[in-house]
C-alpha cells in the first residue's frame, strides 16, 4: 500500500491518504493539523483498514515520509521506549499519541509490516495518487473511500 500526509500550512487544514494499487483507498482530513501528523495517520489509518486482509508476506507500506520510513527503518522507536518515550535530546516524543497505536500494529509479530521509502513527486503512479487524494481531502476538510 502507499501512504500519504498533506498539510496546507504547517499548522493548517490537513489530509491523510492509503492506497492500494488497483485496490482500496480511503483518505480523512483534520481542520488544524501539521504534515507529520497527517503522515503518521495515513499509515495508521491504513494498517487499521487493511491487516486483517494481509497475506503470508505481511503488508508494505510505501511512503515518502522520511519521519514515518525512518521510525520503523533506523528503529527510532526501540530509543523512544527506552528512554520512556524521550527523544534523543531528552524531550518528549512528539505525536506519541499517534505513534503508540502505529507501533501497536506495525510491530505485531502476528501481521508483519515492512516500510519502504519512495521519492515523492517523482513519477511514481501510487505515490501521485495517494498524494492527490491526501492533498484533495486537506484542501476540501473531508475524506473519501473505495475500490474494490
Amino acid at each position: 500500500m502507499y501512504t500519504d500526509g498533506s498539510c496546507l500550512g504547517n499548522p493548517g487544514p490537513g489530509g491523510w491518504a492509503w492506497v492500494v494499487p488497483e485496490g482500496r483507498f480511503e483518505s480523512g482530513a483534520d481542520p488544524h493539523t501539521t504534515n507529520q501528523r497527517m503522515e503518521i495517520t495515513a499509515a495508521l489509518r491504513a494498517l487499521e483498514a487493511l491487516r486483517t486482509e494481509a497475506g503470508d508476506g505481511g503488508i508494505l507500506v510505501r511512503s515518502d515520509s522520511t519521519y514515518v520510513v525512518n521510525c520503523f527503518l533506523q528503529r527510532w522507536w526501540a530509543g523512544w521506549q527506552r528512554r520512556h518515550w524521550r527523544n534523543s535530546q531528552g524531550k518528549p516524543v512528539a505525536n506519541r499519541d499517534l505513534w503508540e497505536p502505529l507501533l501497536g500494529l506495525a510491530l505485531d509479530p502476528e501481521v508483519p509490516v515492512r516500510f519502504q521509502w519512495v521519492k515523492g513527486h517523482s513519477g511514481d503512479r501510487w505515490n501521485d495518487v495517494v498524494d492527490q487524494l491526501a492533498t484533495t481531502a486537506a484542501a476540501a476538510g473531508l475524506g473519501a473511500a473505495g475500490g474494490a
